[in-house]
């Protein structure tokens, strides 16, 4: 399927979209290119991932050119312990993108999933910090995003263990949506969201907008810490962005990195976040 790639999105930081074939990942690439200098804006698409990833090391893959994949090179002005933003921005973003290019309200799963009604994972972010380890903040941030197009097209087409764990835009929608129309929807509304981010209301306004998407909040949870399991409610977002926990004995806890599985049904399907103007194994993404 032919598609014609954007080279850039008036109006925007992103003047630099570079769509190749294949590469191992379009992060290492993203990082590379900022470890010698490139300005923020860089956007790196591509068809196929050779060494594609997610949280944690887990490895992904998808047929080639089914889905999309791509990398965005950011320098927000957030402190270690915030860089939770950079990714809560890019899932708002990509979530107003696919409702307005394919017609369907995901939600999200903290810390960097998006969801169908359903609860089935359809897109993932991973942002990872590059240089500034001496510093208050990274020198850079460059912020990777899986979404699941066109594959899996059925159910049947997946492993029998991501049967109904994992799903795509065509599987939901009943037709392909374009993956250049839903990469330009999407930094269009990246650059609102970045905007919010650089100023403190926006930054509240940004953190509400997160709050009411994430259907994480009000779950029952379980919480896996490599040396420790958590039980209890999803409350709220911190500052930070981190989770927070209540458990069963009253207490609470903030949960800054940890992988998260909803004990309840598939989640409800929230209003969609406002602008920024006014799981687990192998899948399609990270």
């Amino acid at each position: 399927m032919d598609e014609a790639w954007p080279t850039a999105v008036p109006g925007t930081r992103f003047d630099r979209i570079r769509h190749l074939p294949a590469v191992d990942s379009t992060n290492d690439l993203v990082a590379e290119a900022a470890r010698h200098g490139e300005a923020e804006g860089l956007v790196v698409a591509t068809d196929y991932q050779r060494r594609g990833r997610g949280r944690l090391g887990r490895r992904w893959e998808a047929p080639p050119g089914a889905n999309l994949l791509v990398s965005v090179l950011l320098r927000p002005r957030l402190g270690w312990s915030e860089l939770h933003w950079a990714t809560a921005a890019v899932a708002l973003a990509a979530s107003e993108a696919v409702r307005t290019v394919a017609g369907v309200a995901l939600v999200g799963k903290w810390p960097n999933d998006l969801l169908s009604p359903r609860g089935e994972k359809v897109a993932g972010v991973l942002a990872e910090a590059v240089g500034g380890t001496d510093a208050p903040s990274p020198a850079a941030v460059v912020v990777g995003l899986g979404l699941n197009v066109a594959w899996p097209t059925t159910s049947e087409a997946l492993p029998e263990d991501l049967r109904g764990r994992v799903s795509s835009l065509v599987a939901l929608a009943g037709h392909r949506p374009s993956r250049p129309e839903l990469l330009q929807a999407l930094l269009l509304g990246l650059e609102g969201w970045l905007v919010a981010l650089a100023e403190q209301d926006g930054r509240r306004r940004l953190r509400s907008a997160y709050e009411a998407w994430c259907a994480t909040l009000g779950q029952e949870v379980r919480v896996e810490l490599g040396h420790e399991v958590l039980l209890g409610r999803a409350e709220a977002v911190d500052e930070q962005g981190a989770l927070v926990v209540a458990l069963g004995d009253g207490s609470r806890r903030v949960v800054a990195a940890g992988d998260v599985q909803h004990l309840r049904a598939a989640p409800r399907v929230p209003g969609e976040p406002r602008r920024a103007e006014d799981s687990r194994g192998r899948s399609g993404v990270p």
